[in-house]
């Protein structure tokens, strides 16, 4: 029931010379003394600070990170450039785009912002093309850029006409939801990472790529069949890649978050209304906390800086034995 050192027996040894004297508070007094001094302490685990960086780690390092204009990307993108890297920004948010461009000028730093859609082949070509003209080489990337629905994210929400692209369990899901959520993050991720890969190839000095993959491609996620299926093909795709480039020197790794707090993030929690007011069927399971979630006070999300600070040293020098690899930087979410 409790503890029983020898601090505890002293005072249970007082509280029963106090009970023959028939001083019965004291005795509860006393027993409660043993729980305060048998109980540990819950502690809520403070989240990385946004300011934080290790100094020089990416110094003079070129680096893409797709998906930059917001979140996770964002957060990424301005401590690779405060760690000395050389970024470019790539995303199809123009606007947002070039205000992270901006603030990683206001620091200091050297940043070049190339409007991409990944699911162009195209566009995946001109992103690295641009790089090289900007900066003269290439030492890695960050694909981040993805999707949970099929709702563009520069779009305006209309949820009455856009229910055929909410996600929803396989036998309610569409077409256009499966083919638009699929073709970003397995098919764009396929063709952005095949163009920073022959760029790499050509300089012939080796490289780190990080994939941005989820939970979702390592369990299951309720209500989000192409989210899933997508990024366990982001999974795949890294571990085939670490095999085949390992020869070259090139380590392809992935980090998989569960709710971390982004904008794409706080519009799937509105999806889950949508979909349960329009009655389709899945979305929304038993399951929506991790590990460190459940047990903190305020039952906070990760940080985009915290999911930074892993993505940083595994596309760093620091994580040079590591390839292949699908990290769980999920809060303990796939530990129970």
């Amino acid at each position: 029931m409790f503890n029983l050192n020898i601090k505890n027996m002293k005072t249970l040894i007082l509280a029963k010379s106090l009970i023959k004297k028939g001083f019965v508070l004291a005795f509860l007094f006393a027993i409660s003394l043993v729980y305060s001094q048998s109980t540990p302490k819950k502690n809520d685990i403070t989240p990385i600070d946004s300011t934080y960086f290790a100094k020089d780690r990416l110094k003079g390092k070129v680096v893409i990170i797709t998906g930059a204009a917001r979140g996770i990307g964002r957060a990424t993108a301005i401590r690779a450039s405060k760690e000395g890297a050389l970024v470019v920004i790539a995303d199809w948010l123009e606007k947002e785009g070039n205000a992270t461009a901006k603030t990683i000028e206001a620091n200091g730093g050297k940043v070049l912002f190339v409007k991409t859609d990944i699911r162009s082949t195209e566009d995946c070509k001109k992103l690295v093309s641009e790089t090289i003209k900007k900066f003269g080489k290439l030492d890695g990337a960050v694909l981040n850029a993805g999707v949970m629905d099929g709702i563009h994210s520069g779009d305006p929400l209309d949820y009455d006409k856009q229910t055929a692209l909410l996600p929803a369990a396989v036998d309610a899901a569409t077409d256009e939801y499966w083919d638009f959520v699929f073709d970003v993050n397995a098919t764009g991720t396929f063709k952005s990472m095949r163009s920073v890969l022959k760029q790499l190839l050509k300089e012939g000095k080796g490289g780190s790529i990080v994939t941005v993959g989820s939970i979702a491609g390592l369990t299951g996620l309720a209500g989000n069949p192409a989210y899933v299926a997508s990024k366990y093909a982001v999974n795949g795709l890294t571990k085939n890649a670490a095999i085949d480039y390992a020869p070259y020197g090139i380590r392809v790794n992935s980090v998989n978050m569960a709710a971390t707090k982004t904008p794409m993030t706080d519009k799937a929690f509105e999806f889950v209304k949508e979909v349960k007011k329009r009655g389709i069927t899945g979305m929304g399971g038993a399951k929506t906390e991790s590990l460190l979630m459940q047990n903190d006070s305020k039952h906070r999300m990760s940080t985009p800086w915290e999911q930074a600070s892993v993505i940083l040293f595994l596309l760093s020098d620091e994580a040079s034995n590591l390839t292949g690899g699908t990290y769980a930087t999920d809060g303990g979410w796939t530990a129970y």
